[in-house]
């Protein structure tokens, strides 16, 4: 039987542009595609001016790291990542620590209940990412509450296997399809941010 090939992602830009992320292969992972996160991180750059200095991002379905690792190589102030799976925060940590990546915090946890977590301590985030595995409803659930985790005018990308439509208090600001993935990046409506 023929040994599968390790799969990989690489940073698109920013100081660790061309590194490859190595990806587990743990059930429900699946890496945002390199090609979906250059576009999605076009849009960004465009609405956040390149702005990452004082970027504070949320990377609530780490996986792969490549969506958190992407902010952190553009310069975001800080990065937190949340994964369940111990085996997949190990090698978020062992690339952290290989990229000297100090922006970057690691939690191990339920993304719900840390999400719930911060609420509670009143944490906000420029830029939010979810990134679930499908087929849960995590993304209907999660979505919610990062009306609560958003800075008034913060962003948050939703990937899914389906097209998702604006929930109450939400915006799509834009939106699109690659191959199987349908992407979105959505902004809290005016009201929900004040």
């Amino acid at each position: 039987m023929q040994k599968k090939k390790p799969q990989q992602v690489r940073i698109i830009g920013g100081a660790w542009k061309r590194t490859p992320l190595p990806v587990l292969d743990a059930l429900g992972l699946r890496p945002t595609p390199d090609r979906v996160r250059e576009t999605v991180f076009n849009w960004i750059n465009h609405l956040r001016d390149g702005a990452w200095a004082e970027a504070r991002v949320l990377d609530l379905f780490a996986g792969s790291g490549g969506l958190g690792f992407e902010a952190a190589s553009r310069g975001a102030a800080s990065v937190t990542m949340i994964d369940a799976n111990t085996a997949v925060i190990r090698q978020l940590e062992t690339i952290r620590d290989k990229l000297k990546a100090g922006n970057v915090k690691l939690v191990r946890g339920d993304a719900l209940a840390a999400a719930q977590s911060m609420i509670g301590r009143g944490e906000k985030f420029d830029l939010v990412f979810l990134d679930p595995p499908y087929g849960l409803d995590l993304l209907g659930r999660s979505l919610p509450l990062c009306l609560q985790l958003v800075k008034e005018g913060g962003l948050v990308y939703a990937e899914s296997d389906q097209p998702v439509s604006a929930p109450e208090g939400w915006e799509v600001v834009r939106e699109d399809k690659a191959a199987m993935v349908y992407y979105h990046l959505l902004r809290a409506a005016a009201a929900a941010g004040a």
